[in-house]
């Protein structure tokens, strides 16, 4: 059972993770290893943490539902590879030693640290990609679709259920992971993108999460002042979404991310 004292410690750890989230994302890079600094297991920081942040992810879901239009068959047939991987995923974290986990986790951590720094170069190659696309025509990207195929065939298929099976295991990047296997299917619509990234991860989210909460891994004291600290930091911090130095704060958080890999391998 975490004092007091841990909890308030987390809560504010995880209300800068909700600002950085809030403003530039990847703020799971600087909790889950503060966490384990603080002396939570790796296995069961990785399993709180999945169930305290899913219903952030619900709520990104719902921010893009405008941009779903015409991909209702594409969200129903990526959806069921996200189940089946995020679930695979979990099992395998469940069979996992946490002695081999801890050996794991630097390199989790640091290859998670790689994908947040890959993100932005990434979303500006779609976000092109979306302009040439439309003709370079500057109009709303939500306006067009760009659905390659009337439903997505079963190597991408085969390629989300993949993402997923890692989303469910660890989780850190695998965002950035969605939006590049997305592109490479062919979507040109960055927000549709991001739509369909939301209801994959929050499938395979939901089923790690319900998984880890069945098989009482997770930390209910500690995953409750993660959502509070998360949801406050976040709210706090959304009018600055716009106006925060987000390449600064995106080398800062990459330095965090590589020196926890760091010091997560000397200490594992």
């Amino acid at each position: 059972m975490p004092t007091p004292l841990q909890l308030i410690t987390i809560a504010g750890i995880s209300a800068l993770g909700g600002a950085v989230n809030s403003i530039a994302g990847g703020g799971m890079l600087l909790v889950f290893p503060a966490l384990v600094g603080l002396g939570v297991p790796p296995i069961v920081a990785n399993a709180t943490g999945t169930v305290a942040l899913w219903p952030g992810s619900m709520g990104s879901l719902w921010g893009y539902r405008n941009a779903m239009r015409g991909a209702r068959k594409w969200a129903i047939d990526l959806a069921v590879p996200s189940l089946i991987g995020g679930l695979i995923g979990a099992w395998l974290l469940l069979n996992t030693s946490s002695a081999r986990f801890s050996a794991l986790v630097p390199w989790l951590v640091f290859g998670g640290t790689i994908l947040f720094l890959l993100q932005r170069p990434l979303s500006n190659w779609l976000l092109a990609r979306s302009r040439a696309a439309r003709g370079n025509v500057d109009e709303p990207a939500m306006a067009t679709s760009s659905l390659p195929f009337p439903s997505p065939p079963m190597v991408f298929l085969l390629l989300q259920f993949a993402i997923s099976i890692y989303g469910g295991y660890f989780g850190a990047g695998a965002g950035i992971l969605m939006l590049f296997g997305l592109g490479l299917m062919g979507l040109t619509n960055i927000h549709q993108m991001n739509g369909l990234k939301n209801v994959c991860g929050g499938c395979f989210n939901a089923v790690a999460a319900i998984t880890f909460a069945t098989q009482h891994i997770v930390n209910w004291p500690i995953a409750g002042a993660m959502a509070v600290g998360a949801v406050i930091g976040g709210y706090f911090t959304s009018g600055l979404a716009q106006r925060a130095p987000q390449t600064l704060l995106r080398v800062v958080i990459g330095g965090i991310g590589l020196t926890a890999s760091v010091w997560l391998l000397l200490h594992r």
